[in-house]
């Protein structure tokens, strides 16, 4: 199947609830600030409950915990909470085909944002972009198993060295992972650096696009690797060179600081 969109109209899309959508305007809104992320969030008493006891978890280390919104948001920050409520309200609104297990998909996804946002700091771009965009790559991959789920086995079988299964996707379907959440990402009116991010993640050349992109890219290298810190800490020093050096990342550096998988695998408030 060679266009994108035909593919996208033989799956279903997630309803995505209205607090998401209005928090995606906000994305694309230069003019948004943090009451009205808060507001948003607000109209949610369920997100926002999720969201406090995300704010007083490990995740964050807060030296106080918080109990309002409010403070929430000022603590952690604007960005940072808004990038979480979508990340909660995409885990709860897209079902896992059977095959998938549950916990590990969304760990996997949860490293893959972790690794993205330290890779942000490093580069100087927009963390929590970065950490969201990077959450939302491997979801493409539900919508092929939606489709074609016979098509699965051959897509996770093991072993799969990093971006394999872009390649194996991309074989069985025409397609990767990241295109077909670009896709999905561009229906839902996600800005469009993000669409292009997800576009492009599983292309060797990914800096050619952006450095977002190529901060997905490398991030999902890792995400494959990460059952532990020391198979990470090798991988650093195995990553994509044309993404690393485009970035001008040290790797002997990043082997020296990269965090380990454990300090942001955590699904148990994302899957509440």
């Amino acid at each position: 199947m060679s266009d994108i969109s035909t593919f996208i109209q033989t799956v279903k899309l997630p309803v995505m609830p209205e607090v998401a959508h209005a928090l995606i305007r906000t994305l694309n809104d230069e003019d948004a600030d943090v009451v009205t992320v808060r507001d948003v969030i607000a109209k949610d008493p369920a997100l926002t409950a999720t969201l406090l006891r995300m704010a007083n978890s490990a995740l964050f280390g807060l030296s106080r915990s918080v109990t309002t919104l409010d403070s929430a948001v000022s603590v952690v920050g604007m960005s940072q909470i808004r990038a979480r409520a979508l990340g909660i309200c995409m885990a709860q609104v897209f079902a896992l085909p059977h095959g998938v297990n549950r916990l590990e998909f969304w760990r996997y996804s949860m490293v893959c944002a972790g690794y993205a946002k330290f890779l942000a700091n490093e580069v100087h771009i927009d963390e929590q972009q970065a950490w969201l965009t990077a959450m939302m790559l491997r979801l493409g991959e539900l919508m092929i198993a939606q489709h074609q789920p016979q098509l699965l086995e051959a897509i996770e079988k093991l072993p799969c060295v990093p971006g394999e299964r872009w390649q194996r996707e991309r074989s069985l379907v025409g397609f990767d992972e990241g295109q077909i959440t670009a896709e999905v990402a561009k229906r839902w009116d996600f800005p469009e650096d993000v669409v292009q991010a997800l576009g492009h993640a599983a292309d060797t050349q990914t800096a050619q696009v952006s450095k977002l992109c190529a901060v997905v890219h490398l991030a999902g290298w890792l995400a494959d690797q990460a059952s532990n810190h020391d198979a990470v800490r090798r991988a650093v020093l195995q990553l994509p060179a044309a993404a690393r050096d485009a970035l001008q990342l040290d790797a002997d550096a990043l082997h020296a600081r990269i965090p380990d998988p454990d300090t942001f695998s955590d699904v148990s408030t994302l899957l509440a």
